[in-house]
């Protein structure tokens, strides 16, 4: 209880009542129906307005009427009015006056909550605008429901209407019965009660319910409910608050769906012209039509019209050239750009270097000559080393380069060591392309021999300049002046002569005058004034590769520009890798190869051809690219040439009979691309019309299984040059008798080979003559047939030669004799002027006066 004074000082009791806040949301449920007959429940919440003024409760407030609510929603609120006097105060209230926090708490109170029902106002305007659009949205959609279903049971009652007439004009003409059996009824369904039966109408709505009224009279039945959807539907889903807050934002189709309705319903036979599109197409070499079409996106149908109308008819998965496809784009109006495949090269070899950034590089230095003469023999002398002692045969068959310190300058100088054999001409055109000099050895005591005659034609071809070394002086028969004036007849003239070549007379087993050959090398090295950038990317030349089976493929590469490090990603041929090691001439491990320093390269993927040059790319897709570029057009190269050697089966049965050419088949494995390369030159040369090697597979690196079995396919002859066979394939052909056959010098090989081929050979059959025989009588002798009595007029005849039964100058018979008698013995021969006895092989008809001609058959062998 609280006391306070009133002014006529009387104690007041007011009972305190506590502060608590009235729920104003009552909550209840509503079912709401949607089409097809399906309800839902929705919980609704109902909100009372609150009263500030007033002493009525909120429960009051909401129980009020509808109409005196929406009253006072919309009235404006107005301010507290001044309270009305209360009843008199009890005996026990005790009033007291508020104080300033109090007062001002209130007016905070009353201001909040006024502003909350400012806001609570807003939203249930909202609500009831929302309310009554989807009241009048489904007023709308009952309101044409119910117009289809009076308009449905019009129709309806109209054809009753209809077939009751007909049943009565059906029953007036053939009764009853007939009438009832025309129109029968159907069973009706189960759960059907009764006196409803299904009838069959006359339109396609299919049977209706007939409700039988009393007397048997029929009713229509009301009609279903119809399940056809208003023209606006309804949003379906499940009812939430975001979607009944949305219910009146009505989705729409988009523009481009609405565009793509109009063109599929207008379909492609739209009068408007499309924009033509101009592109420009890249061609390749070869293309498709598909692809053709889809660069040019044009309709692959209208290139193969387009095709028919020149005269060509293809599919879309045809492949025309560059020049069709060029000439098709243009025709269509677009603009053309060429591609070929090996534009993948572009910018590979041979850039042109802007950089000012030179230096000087070493002569690379090739020595040549003929076999014998002693190229190895003075590159040892320079270089203090002994290659010879580990040649076969006392011959080079491989190409080398090494690197010798001039001991004048001090600079270093690269050699080149060819072969002297005439099959090794690959060999010397390659170091004469590669080299700034060319050394030719000649022997003063051999004088120019052919392969000196083919070096001077490559270095001529090379346009490099030459320096004659006149080897072996120190020979007692050595005639220096001897090799000048042949060289004249080669248009090298020396200087001796009068003209620009420069001589130097040495002798590599007692070195003599190589300081003077070295001053030469220098003198005209700095003349041709070699300058390069050591910076830039390496290029450089393989002279040599071969498949090592414990470090795999292994080049010998002279680096030409730039500086070849470990690790950069090379391209030479048809091969790429990534450089592993760099091995020098002298067997020493190097991190990085300048220019003119020829190098061992490891990390190749196979070994690359001799010859091949090679260069270091940025990435390895770069490399990719190349190297299947390029071994596309090796296997195509290859398969041209094989087709154009085998041909069809038929072409080379027809080249059989007429030709009769005979293959020699063999596998060659060497060890290095070089020697594989001059080998396979040679046995080429072997060739003739009758007979030819035919190389099955050819590839450097020893002897493998894979070999001994094609060889077992083919029933070849393996033959393996400074190569051995491995543990296994020697086992497989020993097992199989496959012949394999070891060679360490060229020329042993050629020979083995032109021997084996010579055995393929025809022989020649040659006639010599032995005597001719006069028939004087011919006497028919029983169990012996006819024998011809002859005198022999020259030479002689043998028992058993071959003989021609010459008449009237022609022959009629070629066969043996099966006898040869004198008087009543069998002898060997007959000599000229006796007179003997002879009868043929399977030959009776023999008249006097014929001529026998007696001759033998020798059978001669031919060689290549």
């Amino acid at each position: 209880m609280a006391e306070t004074k009133s002014p006529g000082d009387k104690t007041l009791s007011v009972p305190t009542k506590t502060l608590t806040l009235k729920p104003r949301v009552e909550t209840g449920t509503v079912r709401q129906s949607f089409s097809h007959g399906r309800t839902k429940q929705v919980v609704v919440e109902k909100r009372g307005k609150r009263r500030i003024g007033g002493d009525a409760p909120a429960s009051d407030a909401a129980h009020a009427p509808e109409p005196a609510k929406a009253a006072t929603a919309k009235a404006p609120l107005a301010r507290p009015a001044t309270p009305a006097p209360t009843s008199p105060p009890r005996s026990n209230v005790v009033l007291r006056t508020l104080t300033e926090d109090e007062r001002s708490a209130r007016a905070s109170a009353l201001a909040d909550a006024r502003q909350r029902d400012i806001e609570e106002r807003r939203l249930a305007e909202e609500e009831a605008r929302r309310r009554n659009s989807r009241e009048g949205i489904e007023q709308a959609e009952r309101e044409a429901a119910e117009a289809r279903r009076k308009a449905e049971e019009e129709r309806h009652r109209q054809d009753e209407e209809a077939k009751r007439k007909a049943e009565a004009e059906a029953r007036k003409r053939f009764g009853e019965a007939e009438a009832r059996a025309a129109t029968p009824a159907r069973a009706l369904p189960a759960g059907r009660a009764p006196g409803i039966a299904a009838e069959i109408g006359d339109d396609d709505e299919g049977p209706r319910q007939v409700r039988r009224g009393p007397g048997g009279v029929a009713r229509p039945a009301a009609a279903p409910k119809t399940t056809a959807k208003p023209a606006p539907q309804k949003q379906r889903g499940r009812l939430t608050l975001v979607t009944a807050l949305n219910a009146d934002d009505v989705r729409e189709r988009s523009i481009a769906s609405f565009r793509r309705r109009t063109q599929r319903l207008k379909g492609h036979a739209s009068n408007e012209p499309k924009e033509k599109l101009i592109r420009e197409v890249t061609i390749p070499e070869a293309i498709t039509i598909q692809e053709l079409a889809n660069r040019m996106a044009e309709r692959a149908v209208d290139v193969i019209r387009l095709l028919m109308k020149q005269g060509a008819m293809h599919k879309i998965t045809d492949v025309i050239d560059a020049d069709t496809a060029q000439l098709i784009a243009e025709e269509m109006g677009h603009s053309v750009k060429r591609v070929a495949a090996s534009d993948v090269e572009e910018g590979l070899f041979d850039v042109v270097d802007d950089s000012t950034d030179t230096e000087p590089r070493s002569p690379v230095v090739t020595v040549m000559g003929h076999v014998d003469h002693g190229k190895t023999s003075l590159l040892d002398a320079l270089r203090h080393a002994n290659v010879v002692s580990g040649e076969a045969g006392g011959i080079t068959q491989h190409i080398g380069a090494y690197q010798v310190t001039s001991p004048e300058s001090g600079k270093k100088i690269t050699f080149i060591d060819t072969p002297g054999h005439a099959a090794f001409t690959a060999m010397r055109a390659r170091g004469a392309k590669v080299t700034d000099i060319v050394i030719l050895v000649v022997a003063a005591d051999d004088g120019v021999m052919p392969q000196t005659v083919e070096a001077i034609n490559h270095a001529k071809a090379a346009k490099v300049p030459m320096i004659v070394a006149i080897n072996k002086i120190d020979k007692p028969d050595a005639r220096p002046e001897r090799v000048r004036t042949e060289l004249l007849q080669y248009e090298v003239q020396v200087e001796s002569l009068g003209g620009e070549v420069v001589d130097v007379e040495v002798s590599a087993k007692n070195k003599t005058n190589l300081d003077k050959l070295l001053e030469m090398i220098a003198l005209q090295a700095e003349l041709l004034d070699l300058k390069t950038n050591a910076s830039r990317p390496a290029e450089g030349t393989v002279i040599e590769a071969k498949l090592d089976r414990g470090r795999g493929p292994v080049a010998t590469v002279l680096v030409q520009r730039g500086t070849l490090r470990v690790g950069d990603i090379i391209v030479a041929g048809a091969e790429m890798g990534r450089v592993r090691a760099l091995i020098n001439d002298q067997g020493d491990t190097i991190e990085e190869a300048g220019p003119s320093v020829p190098v061992e390269v490891l990390g190749f993927n196979g070994p690359p051809e001799a010859g091949d040059r090679m260069a270091v790319v940025e990435n390895e897709a770069r490399a990719r690219q190349v190297t299947s570029y390029r071994a596309h057009q090796k296997r195509e190269n290859a398969a041209a040439s094989v087709s154009g050697m085998r041909g069809s089966l038929e072409q080379m049965m027809s080249q059989l009979k007429t030709t009769g050419r005979k293959d020699f088949p063999l596998i060659v494995k060497a060890d290095v691309q070089g020697s594989l390369e001059a080998i396979l030159g040679s046995l080429e040369k072997l060739g003739t019309e009758e007979v030819a090697a035919r190389i099955l597979h050819a590839g450097v690196g020893g002897i493998s299984e894979s070999d001994v079995t094609l060889a077992e396919g083919f029933n070849a002859a393996i033959i393996g040059f400074n190569v051995r066979a491995h543990k296994e394939a020697a086992a497989a052909a020993k097992r199989n008798g496959i012949e394999i056959r070891y060679y360490n010098i060229i020329y042993d090989l050629v020979d083995d080979v032109k021997k084996a081929m010579s055995g393929l050979l025809a022989p020649t059959l040659r006639e010599t003559m032995l005597g001719n025989a006069l028939i004087l009588e011919v006497f028919n002798i029983s169990k012996v047939g006819k024998v011809a009595g002859c005198r022999v007029t020259d030479g002689t005849v043998e028992r058993g030669a071959n003989v021609r039964l010459i008449r009237d100058n022609v022959v009629v018979h070629e066969g043996k004799l099966s006898t040869l008698k004198r008087f009543k013995d069998e002898v060997k021969e007959v000599a000229s002027g006796q007179e003997c006895g002879m009868a043929f092989e399977n030959y009776g008809d023999m008249r006097v006066g014929d001529v026998i001609e007696c001759y033998r058959v020798e059978t001669i062998q031919r060689s290549l």
